[in-house]
């Protein structure tokens, strides 16, 4: 016996559940690009992720500028298509360690990335922050970052309501080619 998704009961059907391909209730949402984090791990062997990200290459590490004491790479979680992260290469965990140096290159990078963004997606405004600490909402607190995360008028749609789902329509390869090719060659 069967039952439909709208409670009708089909008393001769076999159940879906023996047919390859069934919907089982979970939201599949085909990432390829986020293979290497997985093989990589969040915090690689070597330690942490953002201070190995600048000893691989630009496009291993998904990095777009690489600065005197910052680097600008995108998102492997991005909450939207060219969500960068900024980052200082000296491990700190929080903004009032860095340097005045580090602070004003963190924010020359940060200009830059919306510019950048701005033109080569059209974006319509930007979310630009810094969770400081695990309690805050840092998923790696031990190493200083900040998103600049694009927005456009359209980008909300039900996927993360009802599915828990984010749907990116570019893939970050395709993303980080584009972004690195806009910045320009001196800062």
């Amino acid at each position: 016996m069967e039952q439909d998704y709208d409670g009708t009961v089909y008393p001769d059907a076999e159940p879906a559940s023996r047919f390859a391909g069934v919907p089982d209730g979970f939201a599949r949402l085909w990432t390829p690009h986020r293979i290497a984090y997985i093989e990589r791990g969040a915090a690689s062997s070597d330690g942490c992720v953002f201070c190995t990200a600048p000893t691989l290459s630009d496009e291993e590490a998904l990095i777009v500028h690489r600065g005197r004491s910052a680097y600008a790479l995108l998102n492997l979680f991005p909450y939207n298509s060219g969500h960068l992260l900024v980052v200082p290469y000296r491990h700190i965990a929080t903004y009032d360690e860095a340097s005045a140096d580090e602070v004003a290159e963190i924010g020359e990078i940060t200009q830059t990335a919306m510019r950048v963004v701005r033109r080569t997606s059209r974006s319509d405004g930007f979310n630009i922050g810094m969770n400081q600490g695990a309690i805050a909402g840092a998923g790696i607190a031990a190493h200083l970052h900040q998103h600049v995360v694009p927005r456009w008028a359209a980008d909300a749609n039900f996927f993360p309501i009802i599915a828990q789902t984010k749907a990116l329509p570019r893939l970050l390869g395709e993303v980080r080619e584009e972004i690195a090719a806009g910045w320009p060659s001196a800062v």
